[in-house]
């Protein structure tokens, strides 16, 4: 063997070696940002557990914002991941399956007032695009409404269609502005704008 191939052999092996090293790394870098994100989640679950058990009136605070106000977990969320990133550790090794590419905005023909919102006349079979990003909190039928899913915005709003055929989204799904969310019953569908429990005027919305 010549002195040159000899150098490149001893070449080879160390590039070799500093790949695996720099792969032993990054496998420990990323056990101790798991272990560390589930220490913080330990600490904060046992920090709310100790102030219910030693105060009262944090307790009462605790029942009263999370289950008696409209408590946002969208915006909860999106905190979360612009800290801490999915809330799957493992998400980014998941391949997702190719979807159809769908960016469209909500266009009807005609709206009027309905229950507490607005009834829209839209094409047959229309499309539904979502309208704002948020969290699917609701899938199911609602009186006057049919079928209906309701998002929890990013900005606080939660938003009702109704009259769907066929929905897109499963419930708790994250879901982006322009996305398919579903096709209408016929040519209608319905919009209810809430917040906090109170509903909000459409045509600020639809405008």
């Amino acid at each position: 063997m010549s002195p040159e191939e000899i150098r490149k052999e001893m070449r080879q092996k160390r590039n070799l070696k500093l790949e695996n090293k720099s792969e032993d790394e990054k496998k420990t870098s990323f056990g101790i940002w798991i272990m560390l994100r589930l220490l913080v989640t330990i600490l904060l679950t046992l920090s709310i557990l100790i102030g219910m058990k030693r105060s009262a009136s944090f307790k009462n605070l605790f029942y009263k914002e999370v289950y008696e106000t409209n408590f946002s977990f969208a915006y909860v969320n999106n905190i979360y991941q612009k800290l801490f990133g999915s809330p799957i550790p493992f998400s980014k090794y998941i391949k997702e399956p190719v979807q159809e590419t769908f960016k469209e905005t909500l266009t009807f023909k005609e709206k009027e007032a309905y229950e507490d919102g607005v009834k829209l006349t839209v094409e047959k079979n229309y499309l539904v695009p979502i309208k704002n990003s948020g969290l699917v909190v609701f899938i199911g039928e609602k009186e006057n409404y049919g079928n209906t899913v309701i998002i929890q915005q990013m900005d606080g709003i939660d938003l009702w269609y109704g009259n769907l055929k066929e929905v897109n989204v499963k419930l708790y799904d994250y879901v982006e502005e322009g996305n398919l969310l579903g096709e209408v019953e016929n040519a209608t569908l319905y919009l209810v704008f809430k917040k906090e429990g109170n509903s909000l005027d459409y045509e600020e919305y639809l405008s």
